[in-house]
């Protein structure tokens, strides 16, 4: 502990940066802050949808097999015990090919949200100001401590993946063949 740090200690032992953690983890809302006049708020398009609409608040193409940062002009604090995710839109995803990637909002992140758009498609795709881009689903999260260990417990998947539970392909057509 720093000398700043035991200045600055509460009465209950915490220093002042622990106390204004500790108040942040506490939000029971979805705060937002607009970083400029053209952003817009994070809304749900109807009162059942488990999404906010992500607005851009910039025209940019992201070219034919491309990727982009999408500004959104806002920074956000999640509810305690959840994280952001930032999800595709159905339709863009259906009808254009534009999907959403690297998309976690940590609990403690304050910083300017944009959002990774990928250009799957064999055209260019126009983004505009005002265009919802993705959504944010809050979710709730769990964390543990890790714990090295020597040897992890047995399953009948054991090591398993891509697949091995059955799926599409070759393989799981000879599975059917076989069962």
């Amino acid at each position: 502990m720093t000398k700043r740090d035991i200045e600055a200690t509460q009465p209950d032992g915490t220093t002042e940066k622990e106390s204004k953690m500790t108040k942040a983890t506490q939000v029971t809302s979805l705060l937002v802050k607009k970083l400029c006049p053209q952003a817009q708020l994070p809304a749900r398009g109807s009162a059942y949808a488990a999404g906010y609409d992500l607005f851009s608040v910039e025209k940019k193409v992201i070219g034919a097999g491309d990727k982009a940062l999408i500004d959104l002009g806002i920074s956000i604090s999640v509810p305690a015990g959840t994280y952001g995710r930032v999800a595709p839109r159905s339709g863009l995803a259906a009808k254009h090919h534009i999907h959403t990637g690297a998309g976690v909002i940590d609990a403690d992140y304050r910083g300017r949200v944009f959002v990774l758009l990928f250009n799957l498609s064999q055209k260019d795709f126009e983004i505009n100001q005002g265009d919802r881009v993705a959504q944010l689903i809050l979710e709730k999260i769990e964390t543990f401590p890790v714990e090295e260990v020597e040897e992890l417990s047995e399953t009948v998947r054991g090591a398993g993946g891509f697949g091995s539970t059955g799926g599409y392909g070759e393989d799981n057509a000879q599975e059917k063949a076989q069962g």
